[in-house]
């Protein structure tokens, strides 16, 4: 299994240095920017291929001639029909990247990133080993994926530091948007379905088409190895089908190797935070459309402070293979005949997948507001249990950021705070960039929930505001989840006997496998870092059979084990209500007896419904409609007690 990397890969980004691109931006003229002389390193000094030239290669290529004619022989379709229909699809799927296009896009974007955000910070030492990387081998840009800015951000970047433009796989749903999605195309997207199902022509086009261009080195690559963009600011389980074909190459003996690099983008205030939240409450996803873009200019009005691009370190898929893959295996029939990977092969990648997603999470930069919003959720929480009154007084929050920025810090979080400023300026800056989820009235702080006509009514709105902020503390559970996962398992066991704690974290993990980034097989290893972890911030004391909790640990373990009190009273939720779990909760929650409106996230419900699958509680009907679920009563009701004490129903 790859060694963890998060620690490593945070040390080395606090040696690299940030600059802001957008001072120069509003120095000098956007037109001139524009127009500049764009001369990047070329892979091998190979001229790249216009987009016409890059088609014709597809489609005389040898694996592509014999899926034709292997649908032709299965369908019974003539062989120029079939051909014909792979035209057409690499014609709707190419991407036809022109220059002018990008220049236009240069200009526009200068203009419109200088009114949105303060600043936007790249790391150069990343960029430089970008352009190295992109001389010697294909390459394969892997950003995280939290908002519709990421790959137009991406683009923006790489033409600023003159460095080879990327094409990037783009949804098709960006293609139907009017004008729009031409000069998409133009700026180097091609476009791909969400899904192929069984269209065996389609996958062939589509994997040609990708390892023509990596086999070639005309550019790199560029796609989101989650799949989509996270609507809760979690990193999503890794997607390997688009990373299969990437890879296949190498593995066929094609190239001599393939550089994978990671790249995480964090938002201090995120686009589009209550689009959503609505999106989690059931509200239908707006189609992308010309006009929803003309309509959504009300934004430029607003402050969305500031971005951290970080290219992290470029990955070797040859040395992290090496001595793990036969690919001696790809010479047993000739290499355009369609194979299934080796098991070999597909546990590299799945390891590999895990590992760029949590180098991705490592290299993430957090703002005060992250720690604000973690610690105004969990006061919003216990209020309403204990009815006292909701909120804090400044000078309590600041404390208290304080005190978990330190922890973080402790944890090997990579924390844009400020240090040269008073601590309370840089709290109340923060919570100014948020009007729309804090108010602050005669120096109290607290969630901005208003109350509505109807019970219902109020419950959506606060549920808006709650998951929004929610979206804000989980940009930081990657740092805590594995010591938070210990603090509950603790809880769950009732036990400082570290077997029963390796026993109950082992059933969390587990069962959270589907809402956090953990590595298939990791679980004695994260057992092992955490306690580390818990050791070195002074909340346990490790001993060879046991634990102990000292008296300064109290206050650090119930702080993370509150992190996922929401999971587990919400994947009780839905143990108990399974499969018409969402009516259900509204009830608990108007009834007072449930205190966590993210219970209410599709998110939260989706991977419990995951996990419950998988672990053979429930099971969907074949042929029924969609929910229609078999449940095992006796393995629900055992995973809802060992998830805690039950709730007064």
């Amino acid at each position: 299994m790859f060694s963890p990397t998060q620690h490593g890969e945070s040390m080395l980004k606090k040696k690299d240095e940030f600059e802001d691109i957008l001072e120069e931006r509003r120095n000098s003229s956007d037109l001139r920017y524009a127009l500049r002389s764009y001369t990047p390193p070329l892979y091998k000094e190979v001229t790249p291929a216009t987009a016409n030239e890059l088609k014709d290669m597809v489609l005389q290529s040898d694996p592509l001639c014999f899926v034709v004619r292997q649908v032709s022989t299965e369908s019974g379709r003539p062989v120029d029909e079939v051909q014909a229909e792979a035209s057409a699809i690499l014609e709707e799927m190419a991407h036809g990247l022109q220059l002018s296009t990008v220049r236009f896009f240069a200009f526009t974007l200068s203009k419109v990133f200088k009114t949105l955000f303060r600043s936007i910070h790249v790391n150069e030492d990343g960029i430089q080993r970008l352009q190295q990387a992109v001389q010697e081998n294909p390459v394969v840009l892997l950003p995280s994926h939290r908002s519709y800015l990421d790959f137009l951000l991406m683009s923006y970047i790489l033409y600023t530091y003159d460095t080879p433009l990327p094409v990037i796989a783009a949804g098709m749903d960006f293609m139907g948007m009017k004008m729009v999605g031409e000069m998409l195309r133009k700026s180097g997207a091609f476009f791909i379905r969400r899904s192929f199902g069984g269209d065996k022509l389609y996958w062939a086009v589509f994997s040609e088409y990708v390892q023509t261009l990596l086999k070639k080195g005309y550019a790199p690559i560029e796609f989101f190895l989650e799949g989509t963009r996270s609507r809760t600011s979690k990193s999503l389980t890794p997607k390997l089908g688009l990373l299969n074909v990437v890879l296949e190459p190498f593995f066929k003996g094609e190239v001599y190797d393939v550089t994978l690099l990671p790249v995480s983008i964090s938002y201090e205030r995120i686009l589009e935070e209550s689009l959503y939240a609505r999106e989690l409450l059931g509200v239908p996803k707006p189609k992308e459309s010309t006009s929803g873009l003309f309509k959504a200019r009300k934004v430029l009005s607003e402050d969305y402070g500031s971005i951290h691009v970080y290219f992290g370190q470029p990955v070797s898929v040859r040395k992290l293979s090496e001595g793990r893959v036969k690919r001696s295996q790809f010479n047993l029939m000739p290499r355009h005949i369609p194979k299934r990977p080796g098991e070999d092969i597909n546990k590299v990648v799945i390891e590999l997948a895990y590992q760029l997603v949590q180098n991705q999470q490592a290299n993430m930069v957090l703002n005060p507001f992250v720690l604000l919003a973690t610690l105004l959720l969990q006061n919003h929480h216990q209020s309403l249990a204990s009815g006292q009154k909701p909120g804090m007084k400044l000078q309590e929050l600041t404390d208290r950021a304080l005190w978990l920025r330190d922890l973080s810090r402790l944890f090997g979080a990579c924390l844009q705070w400020p240090d040269d400023r008073p601590p309370a300026e840089v709290v109340s800056s923060s919570l100014r960039l948020h009007p729309g989820l804090v108010t602050i009235s005669e120096g109290r702080v607290q969630l901005a929930l208003h109350q509505a006509s109807s019970p219902e009514e109020e419950l959506f709105n606060q549920a808006v505001i709650i998951l929004s902020c929610v979206s804000y503390r989980n940009q930081m559970l990657h740092v805590f989840v594995g010591p938070a996962l210990v603090a509950s398992a603790m809880n769950i066991s009732s036990s400082t006997q570290k077997n029963e704690i390796a026993n109950s974290h082992s059933f969390l993990r587990n069962m959270f496998f589907h809402e956090f980034i953990l590595c298939p097989g990791g679980t004695n290893q994260d057992l092992s870092m955490s306690f580390d972890l818990l050791e070195k911030a002074r909340a346990l004391d490790v001993f060879s059979h046991h634990v102990l909790v000292p008296e300064e640990g109290h206050r650090t373990l119930s702080f993370l084990s509150s992190l996922l009190d929401p999971f587990l009273q919400g994947y009780q939720m839905v143990c108990r209500f399974v499969p018409d779990v969402r009516k259900f909760i509204v009830k608990q929650i108007l009834a007072g007896r449930l205190k966590y409106s993210e219970v209410l996230s599709s998110d939260l419900q989706k991977n419990a419904l995951a996990a419950l699958s998988r672990l053979g509680a429930v099971q969907k009907i074949k042929g029924a409609s969609q929910g229609n679920l078999k449940v095992n009563k006796v393995m629900v009701n055992w995973l809802e007690d060992t998830l805690g004490e039950k709730e007064a129903a």
